[in-house]
């Protein structure tokens, strides 16, 4: 293992989505993590698809058999982080809630993964990113003018809100559980962190600058100076020129620079503006407007897809993704002392169950006495 968290070790019970991208991230930078999962433990050791899960190794195991939950608790003695993304109420029914654990090591640090957090009305509703970030009101401000709000994916709320939150949030009580001896829990919801992600736009509302309507505003494509124009060819580039001297590199590589012209910041004027830099863009190829604003500071750039995000000369000089098994997003942040890395594809569940508790010291004899339990399912 590799990267600033070599040495932590952190149980996952495995859920989908958010705690496992979350689990990922500790993982590449270094930490110890046991997956457990249902799975099959005879299954041969090979690459999955779901990169989610790379980086550690899965264990096999039947949380409600007395066994497998005896093997959780016996190991959260050895761990600093407890990861879980259930519904509120499911690993104490299970017998693996926080008090629990904590029987076994008061200093664990216990985080959860929900989606409204673990009290509230809505705390036990089921929901998925778009949900979770219609709530908080992250959702409403995506979009055009006139038009619905667009869902971003779901990386404003399962990731961005959820699993970069958890991340943060266990590490920064790691740090506060060594120096004190006592663990917490880590109540990461995901409409309290897409909430969180909203704070410059609420600056922008409590000032007056942000008006409460969609597509009008300067982040929200009503700028035309912040917008994504089709090309020639039917590709797109990205313009972000907001502050002036970017907007004048802007007007000149359009061929704008000695036309008469509004003020950059005259509201009542973006409309038409929009219209014009479209017509414009539609003159020429994505490349060409690419190659003109090359060496340009005027923020413009091809929108890419992630296909070809992959194979584009800005991000493979600077080895933006790797090819390990597949094509995959290296880890960041980096770390210029103690660099993450991908501590290993991600695995068929169960079939790191043998490798994976020798690491954190179960005997071949205890495995087999555990699968003759029925504790790998």
């Amino acid at each position: 293992m590799s990267g600033p968290l070599e040495g932590v070790k952190v149980i996952e019970l495995a859920g989908v989505g958010p705690a496992p991208y979350a689990c990922m991230l500790l993982a590449d930078m270094g930490a110890d993590v046991l997956r457990f999962e249902r799975g099959n433990v005879d299954a041969k050791k090979q690459e999955s698809w779901d990169l989610l899960n790379r980086s550690r190794h899965s264990v096999a195991l039947d949380l409600k058999n007395p066994a497998g939950r005896e093997l959780v608790l016996e190991l959260s003695e050895q761990a600093e982080i407890f990861i879980e993304g259930f519904r509120p109420g499911v690993t104490e029914r299970l017998g693996l809630g926080p008090n629990d654990v904590w029987q076994r090591n008061a200093k664990l640090v216990y985080g959860r993964m929900t989606g409204y957090g673990q009290e509230g009305p809505l705390s036990q509703r089921a929901g998925h990113d778009i949900n979770y970030i219609a709530v908080s009101g992250a959702l409403w401000p995506v979009g055009r003018h006139g038009e619905r709000p667009v869902p971003p994916l779901n990386l404003v709320g399962d990731f961005g809100g959820g699993s970069l939150f958890l991340a943060l949030g266990v590490v920064a009580a790691l740090v506060n559980a060594r120096v004190t001896g006592v663990g917490q829990v880590v109540d990461a919801a995901m409409v309290d962190g897409s909430a969180s992600l909203l704070a410059m736009t609420h600056s922008f509302i409590n000032s007056g600058f942000w008006r409460d309507e969609r597509g009008v505003n300067i982040l929200d494509t009503g700028a035309h100076f912040y917008e994504v124009y089709e090309t020639a060819d039917g590709k797109y580039v990205a313009v972000g020129a907001i502050e002036s001297k970017f907007y004048e590199a802007l007007l000149k590589g359009l061929g704008l620079d000695d036309a008469p012209l509004p003020a950059q910041m005259d509201r009542d004027q973006w409309p038409a503006m929009k219209e014009r830099f479209a017509q414009i863009f539609q003159r020429k190829t994505r490349d060409e407007w690419t190659e003109i604003f090359e060496d340009v500071d005027a923020c413009v750039t091809p929108v890419l897809s992630p296909v070809e995000a992959a194979t584009h000369p800005y991000n493979t000089e600077r080895q933006l993704f790797a090819t390990q098994g597949a094509v995959q997003p290296n880890p960041a942040p980096r770390f210029s002392a103690t660099p993450s890395a991908i501590q290993m594809g991600p695995q068929t569940p169960g079939s790191g169950t043998y490798e994976g508790l020798a690491r954190w010291g179960v005997s071949q004899e205890r495995s087999a006495l555990l699968r003759e339990a029925g504790a790998f399912g």
